[in-house]
């Protein structure tokens, strides 16, 4: 098989598995294996080149391996519909789900933040939030890419560790829900992220609706990083250019 590159700033990582720290949190749905299950979406959900198909087979006995729950049913759903796909059409499928459509980017302070300078504050703190936590992902990706969220999450704890992807539940039941509408099998990842931290609350659920129907804030101003613009994907969720910065987008083999 002709060895093809990740999108850069997407580099498959090998299958690592933190320890499970102890919760200080009483309103935590209880999931055995918590930091696992993190840890394995994280992974899961990254691109699929090369490295991360030379992981498969200790990537498929760890999910096997996870207790019993709901997040892990979830993913050994994803794995069982993946395992079955060629490489070339499993990274056609990510490139089209996850970098052509905006309600399905893995970019999460888009949809909080829209592409507003707020973003880049946003963007900031976050980093600054693993400095502090000693987590030191390649600087080559932006810090709200949701695979690196989840490992920091893996990593850090329910406390810290978890409140990015608290913060930016929005943005994730939306791409859940989209994912679902077009049948991806990715859905089962964002569904096992979805039952690790909990119902939707009913204002979670209103403010993803307008942000379905709207999109997210705007700024005639921008944002000043080098990273941005995006392409020209709608918010219809048809799609279009590459969504995400250039460096982290890439075309599927045979384009």
């Amino acid at each position: 098989m002709t060895t093809q590159a990740p999108p850069s700033g997407r580099r498959s990582r090998g299958v690592s598995i933190p320890l499970l720290r102890r919760s200080r949190r009483k309103d935590l749905v209880e999931v055995p294996a918590r930091a696992d299950v993190l840890a394995l979406a994280s992974i899961l959900l990254s691109y699929p080149d090369d490295a991360w198909y030379a992981d498969a087979h200790e990537m498929g006995a760890a999910v096997a391996a996870l207790p019993d729950s709901a997040p892990a049913a979830h993913l050994r759903a994803f794995w069982d519909q993946h395992a079955r796909m060629e490489p070339r059409a499993a990274r056609a499928h990510y490139v089209e789900t996850f970098d052509l459509r905006r309600k399905s980017s893995l970019f999460l302070s888009y949809y909080l933040h829209g592409d507003t300078r707020q973003r880049g504050m946003a963007l900031l703190a976050l980093k600054q939030r693993y400095r502090a936590c000693g987590f030191a992902p390649d600087d080559g990706e932006l810090p709200d890419y949701l695979p690196m969220v989840l490992e920091f999450a893996s990593r850090a704890g329910t406390g810290a560790g978890e409140a990015p992807l608290r913060t930016h539940r929005g943005g994730i039941e939306l791409v859940r829900r989209s994912l679902a509408d077009r049948g991806s099998h990715y859905r089962e990842i964002l569904e096992a992220i979805g039952d690790l931290l909990g119902p939707v609350t009913d204002r979670q659920r209103g403010e993803v609706d307008q942000l379905a129907l709207a999109g997210p804030p705007t700024d005639d101003a921008g944002l000043e990083i080098a990273s941005m613009p995006y392409g020209g994907a709608s918010w219809t969720d048809t799609p279009g250019a590459p969504f995400g910065p250039p460096e982290f987008t890439c075309a599927p083999e045979g384009r």
